[in-house]
Order: C-alpha cells, then sequence, then structure tokens
C-alpha cells in the first residue's frame, strides 16, 4: 500500500491534584478552550475538551507519529504553567496519571456529546463511579488502591 491511512481517536480523563475543585465557576471554559487549543498546536484534533472543577475530559485524534505518553506530558504540563501564569493560581497541579480509551470513528459523536455535556452528567454519578465504568467498559485491569 503507497500510503498510510488512520482514524486514531482518543477519549483521555485527567483530575487535579487529590480531586481539588479548582476550575470551576468563571474559568473553566477557559481551561478547557486552553485545553483544546494546545491539542491543535501538538498537531492533533481536538474533537473537544470538558469536565468540572476537579477533572477534565480530552476527546482528540492524533496521528501515527504521536506519541500519547508524550502527548499527554506536553499537554498536563503546558496547561500547568499556563493556569499558574493566566489564572494566577501557582498551586495548581494535576494529578500524576491519566485514563485513556480509544474511540471508534462511528462513535465520535457521542463521545463529543458526552465530553461536553459533563456538567450535566456529573448530576446523576461520581467522578468515583464515572472513572471506575470507563475502566470497566475498556476492559482495563485496575487496583483500586491507585485509583484516587
Amino acid at each position: 500500500m503507497p500510503s498510510t491511512h488512520l482514524s486514531l481517536h482518543y477519549h483521555v480523563v485527567f483530575s487535579t491534584k487529590n480531586r481539588e475543585p479548582w476550575i470551576g465557576g468563571d474559568v473553566i471554559d477557559r481551561v478547557h478552550a486552553y485545553i483544546g487549543g494546545t491539542v491543535k498546536n501538538l498537531s492533533g484534533i481536538a474533537h473537544a475538551a470538558g469536565g468540572v472543577s476537579d477533572h477534565v475530559h480530552v476527546f482528540m485524534g492524533l496521528r501515527a507519529t504521536h506519541c500519547l505518553a508524550d502527548v499527554m506530558r506536553e499537554l498536563k504540563s503546558e496547561s500547568s504553567k499556563w493556569i499558574h501564569r493566566e489564572l494566577n493560581m501557582p498551586f495548581f497541579e494535576w494529578q500524576e496519571g491519566y485514563g485513556a480509551f480509544t474511540v471508534s470513528a462511528s462513535h465520535i459523536d457521542a463521545v463529543r456529546s458526552y465530553v461536553l455535556k459533563q456538567p450535566e452528567h456529573h448530576c446523576v454519578k461520581t467522578f468515583q463511579e464515572e472513572y471506575v465504568a470507563m475502566l470497566q467498559r475498556g476492559m482495563v485491569e485496575y487496583d483500586e488502591r491507585y485509583l484516587w
């Protein structure tokens, strides 16, 4: 085959350090917009960024040359620096890890909608319930001692 064709879409979830509610109120839309812009600056496709005050969902498409771990390191590092500088939150931190799940192209619209409707979603389900359900759906093995 003379060329490469890809459909690599990831739904990534990460939280603030100790799930502290740092990114609520009037800054939440700015944080999500900055994260989406950072994905674009890394040559990815920002399908959606959303979440609530203690965690973020990023739905993005990546190229074959991207390494997810490198993208996540840059995304978290750059957004953290921006939050310190632009939002004047010098003690803000992201939790160390993240969850990443591949998404079929046929589910792009549904996942985009899910990410953008996080505030409504969390009226009925906690972050912990949501995340464990994602791990189970993704058939990801985990040890409860290291989730939170």
